[in-house]
């Protein structure tokens, strides 16, 4: 009899996160995480920029992916690995900055690193606005759609 009972309640409890809409605190976080992101993204291509016009070396910044990182992991997860991948490139865009030749000239291989890099983070940026502005699905949803998809793939 108790173990029926405790059954059920499971049941009832996988049943309820089946169906149930994402959490609204959960995603009013993740909206919060992504502007800030977004900001600093935004203020990195400014130093970019500013870099391109004086040639002086800039510190990136990377607070606010540090203090994010784990909810814009858990909520927009096809959106963090180029979001990881970018950040994660930012000290070779860095050390490209600092390294200067003759007359405070640029190497070729370290001007298009930089450049790289500003257009990674513009798409990274573009990617991360879409991403969030995508409607929420519940499991459900996800579950039968990734369920068609490995129909699909069978023929």
């Amino acid at each position: 009899m108790h173990l029926r009972r405790h059954g059920s309640i499971l049941l009832v409890a996988f049943l309820r996160r089946l169906f149930a809409e994402p959490d609204p605190e959960a995603r009013r976080r993740l909206e919060r995480a992504v502007a800030d992101v977004d900001r600093e993204l935004a203020a990195n291509l400014e130093l970019t920029s500013l870099y391109d016009q004086t040639h002086k070396a800039v510190v990136l910044e990377n607070a606010q992916f540090t203090r994010h990182r784990a909810t814009i992991e858990a909520g927009l997860a096809a959106s963090f690995g180029p979001l990881a991948d970018l950040y994660s490139q930012m000290p070779a865009a860095e050390s490209a900055m600092d390294r200067r030749g003759p007359a405070n000239s640029i190497r070729d291989d370290d001007r298009a690193l930089i450049e790289t890099w500003e257009g990674d983070a513009r798409a990274v940026q573009r990617d991360l606005r879409v991403a969030l502005a995508a409607p929420r699905r519940s499991a459900f949803a996800l579950m039968l759609s990734r369920l068609r998809g490995v129909l699909l793939s069978r023929r």
